[in-house]
């Protein structure tokens, strides 16, 4: 199986682009009736539709996996097979979404602690962030947190919702006009 074009976006970081190249390179080998289970890189596959926000293309794929390869904790054999048949020489260019699934889902994590908490504490906000308590501590401060050493309490400062005017001058006089126009 040819996994260039995976190996291409990888490399390139076009991390979005990854679970449309594994969709389509499984429907052509599925169509050409190359047996390919056993050595899909299905934790890229999946990781892409994370990445990408698609969970019921996710779920989909996670059900149509082989059982052998879904039961248990079958971490190793899979990033084992991530690296040989997307044709990474080395987990690196894999490491790549990896890690911007994790920044991805680091930001998104932070943004639902910031909507929905005022007051949380550096243990729980850890758990969350999947950080040590410290780098917790530091990232939060970084985005003007507080923090309260003694009761080991972090104060969310919540960002000012910044809504877009929609509208401006000249949509108030086509507007006007439009109404203008209505009456005569």
């Amino acid at each position: 199986m040819d996994f260039s074009l995976l190996s291409e976006a990888l490399t390139s970081k076009s991390y979005e682009k990854v679970a449309d190249i594994c969709d389509e390179h499984m429907l052509q080998v599925a169509a050409e009736g190359v047996a390919f289970q056993d050595d899909w890189p299905y934790a890229i596959h999946l990781l892409g539709h994370i990445y990408a926000g698609d969970i019921n293309s996710m779920r989909f794929l996670w059900k149509s996996m082989p059982a052998t390869l879904n039961e248990g904790n079958q971490k190793s054999l899979l990033l084992g097979k991530l690296a040989r048949s997307c044709g990474c020489e080395t987990m690196g260019e894999a490491q790549g979404l990896v890690a911007a699934f994790s920044d991805l889902y680091t930001k998104n994590m932070f943004q639902l602690l910031q909507s929905a908490y005022s007051t949380i504490s550096i243990q729980d906000t850890a758990l969350f962030l999947g950080m040590s308590e410290d780098d917790a501590t530091t990232f939060v401060q970084q985005q003007g947190w507080a923090v309260d050493p003694a009761s080991q309490m972090l104060t969310v400062k919540k960002r000012p919702i910044v809504t877009e005017q929609k509208l401006d001058a000249s949509k108030l006089q086509n507007l006007t006009e439009y109404v203008f126009h209505l009456e005569h």
